[in-house]
């Protein structure tokens, strides 16, 4: 982190500070609406202990639904100039390595006083949603409220239940009419998430490792992959940063947006569908790519998220810009949408963090919080550190896992080729979803290929793996 230029640890200046924090903001300016008697609900990963987000449905009259969004109201404890805000400032995010989550907020307020955590009456920033019953928006809100969380929810066990292969979750049978709650929530999402796939919301499926420990040390590798309560969660919350975007425009004030441009590599795109028997238009068309995405999918699911992460490179990665009045929308190409904010994850993202104060500023239409230049700073700033976050993520987790072959050098797995370029050629283990570098045998080898390959060597430091390649029984007769 430090090589990266990122603070592991938090300044004295910062603690002293934390240590003068007593309890959870329960009052503010404008008495907010009192929501804590919804049935407010957080679905998160299982291992989650900072909760930003709350959802709740609410059927109207004319068969539209309104949907509640409650954002932890973080600004309400840290404060702008701070010494806790000045290192969420320099980190700009939380960062998750497989070891150990450096946060982004000291864990007294991440995981308690700003979290919104089950029984507890906490401050949020609410979005209302009413959706009709194609799914699209009728209108939007936003205000301040109080809210208590009902019940804390794991994504695992709601997609099962949700999809029909496992029992209804304890925290959800336990209180009376959440069932039927969320599943009118899970109805809304799946319609706004048709919404997006018929404007060209690429459908991207990319193999995530999750790495699994027994107490300190790493048991295993396993695939995280995409299920219906994710999809409910993220659904919302881009319906969410949208109202929040539009909201800025409205009001004519600047705001900071999260973009992914019209892809500068759209040309290996075209060639990467050729290559599969299918004519991308000359013009960046993210229609047409999601056409052939779906086509992909249904075609070759083995091979899906190989082409999925191919794609996601070619795109090319989100920034934060300043979203000046006047200024023409950039918009979000993967997902499909014109107006997209970060504003739902302020425990975790410094972005949000400052769409929030921005978002409060306007609604009690005062002075904004935060000058033109330093917006366009701070958006510089936010993007880079992300990158450079990621970056330590993925060494940590390249560790880790090298951490648990170092013990099966030797050892013969199946793999998928997963990178062919002059700079080297890559697999991944098909069990565990490990990739490693291919160091020898391949000669003639393309992404997408199914290869017998030998485990050669491990370095943990430094995070590589190395195979070579076991000839068939074909090959060794030749």
């Amino acid at each position: 982190m430090i090589e990266r230029g990122l603070a592991p640890d938090f300044s004295p200046q910062a603690l002293i500070e934390l240590d003068g924090i007593h309890g959870s903001a329960t009052q503010a300016p404008g008495s907010p609406h009192d929501l804590r008697n919804l049935l407010w609900c957080s679905i998160d990963n299982d291992d989650s202990r900072d909760l930003d987000q709350l959802t709740f449905a609410e059927p109207m009259p004319d068969g539209a639904i309104k949907i509640l969004v409650a954002v932890a109201d973080v600004d309400a404890i840290v404060k702008k100039g701070s010494s806790i805000d000045e290192h969420a400032r320099h980190n700009t995010t939380s960062v998750y390595t497989v070891a150990v989550t450096f946060s982004m907020l000291p864990e007294k307020l991440s995981t308690d006083l700003t979290s919104l955590n089950y029984e507890t009456d906490r401050l949020a920033i609410v979005i209302e949603m009413v959706f009709l019953k194609d799914g699209s928006l009728e209108h939007s809100d936003i205000y301040r409220a109080a809210v208590r969380n009902r019940a804390k929810l794991a994504y695992n066990c709601v997609a099962n239940w949700l999809e029909d292969t496992g029992p209804i979750p304890q925290g959800i049978s336990s209180i009376n009419g959440l069932d039927q709650n969320l599943k009118i929530q899970d109805s809304v999402a799946q319609k706004l998430k048709e919404r997006r796939k018929s404007k060209g919301s690429l459908d991207i499926e990319i193999i995530e490792a999750h790495s699994i420990f027994e107490g300190d040390k790493i048991k295993d590798v396993e695939a995280d992959k995409r299920n219906r309560a994710k999809d409910l969660i993220e659904e919302f919350m881009i319906a969410a940063n949208g109202v929040a975007a539009r909201y800025f425009t409205s009001k004519k004030i600047p705001a900071l947006r999260r973009v992914v441009r019209i892809p500068k590599r759209w040309d290996r795109i075209i060639e990467l569908a050729a290559e599969k028997g299918t004519t991308l238009p000359k013009e960046p068309d993210a229609k047409a790519l999601e056409e052939f995405l779906i086509s992909e999918k249904a075609a070759d699911p083995l091979h899906f998220p190989d082409l999925s992460l191919s794609v996601v490179k070619l795109l090319g990665p989100g920034e934060y810009i300043v979203q000046f009045p006047g200024d023409s929308v950039i918009g979000h190409f993967g997902l499909a949408v014109r107006d997209y904010i970060h504003s739902t994850a302020p425990n975790r993202r410094y972005p949000d963090l400052i769409t929030q104060r921005l978002l409060k500023a306007a609604m009690a239409e005062e002075a904004q919080v935060y000058k033109n230049d330093e917006l366009v700073e701070l958006a510089k700033h936010c993007t880079e550190q992300e990158d450079a976050a990621k970056k330590v993520e993925r060494q940590v987790t390249k560790s880790a896992a090298a951490m648990l072959l170092q013990s099966r050098i030797g050892e013969q797995f199946d793999s998928l080729v997963t990178g062919a370029s002059d700079k080297g050629t890559w697999v991944r283990l098909l069990e565990p979803p490990i990739e490693g570098r291919l160091n020898g045998g391949f000669e003639g080898v393309d992404v997408g290929q199914r290869l017998r390959v030998q485990l050669i060597h491990v370095d943990v430091e430094r995070g590589f793996i190395d195979f070579k390649r076991v000839p068939t029984t074909a090959e060794k007769h030749q």
